[in-house]
């Protein structure tokens, strides 16, 4: 009896895993949302703040956090040190450094990203996927990010990061970015 509840149980978390995982995604397309153009390289030069959360499958909200921006663009990289205090009180440090490569391309190192990490813009829209070696209580995790950023207005950016690990989504991080 045990057993067959432990399957039972097994077998809806695994359902819900891959139904999750399935979900749809946006895409980059050539239907904008708006008529704004997104530049990186304008909208983070110079200090933004975040605030964001992460959501598992399940609906749960296990992390709140604020980044503190400060960028910099030398006509090439753009290079983002962001600062991250948890809800719990820890802190936690990134440098990226991002690479403009063509009129709309980008790719970007940052400590703990495992290769080069690369992105478009297409409007007002930019994705940005990576793998990274994610800081958490026991260490560190391996997962990768496929990212979405959509221009609200000249000092708002809505961020939608998909998170997935093995294939399968683990959850999202939804941020909401604002110049100061």
């Amino acid at each position: 009896m045990i057993f067959a509840r432990s399957l039972i149980a097994f077998i809806a978390v695994a359902s819900l895993a891959l139904l999750a995982a399935c979900s749809s995604k946006p895409r980059v397309s050539k239907t904008f949302l708006s008529d704004r153009k997104l530049n990186l390289e304008e909208f983070f030069e110079g200090k933004t703040v975040a605030y964001g959360q992460f959501q598992d499958v399940l609906g749960n909200i296990p992390r709140r956090f604020t980044v503190d921006i400060d960028g910099t663009w030398d006509g090439k990289t753009l290079t983002l040190v962001e600062d991250f205090v948890y809800d719990d009180g820890a802190t936690e440090q990134r440098v990226w450094s991002l690479t403009k490569t063509g009129e709309d391309t980008w790719t970007g190192t940052a400590p703990g990203v495992l290769g080069t990490a690369s992105g478009i813009e297409r409007g007002d829209t930019f994705n940005w996927k990576y793998k990274i070696d994610l800081p958490i209580k026991e260490g560190t995790m391996r997962v990768n990010f496929d990212d979405w950023m959509w221009l609200l207005d000249d000092d708002r950016l809505l961020n939608r990061a998909y998170v997935s690990r093995y294939g399968l989504r683990l959850g999202e991080v939804i941020l909401f970015f604002e110049k100061e």
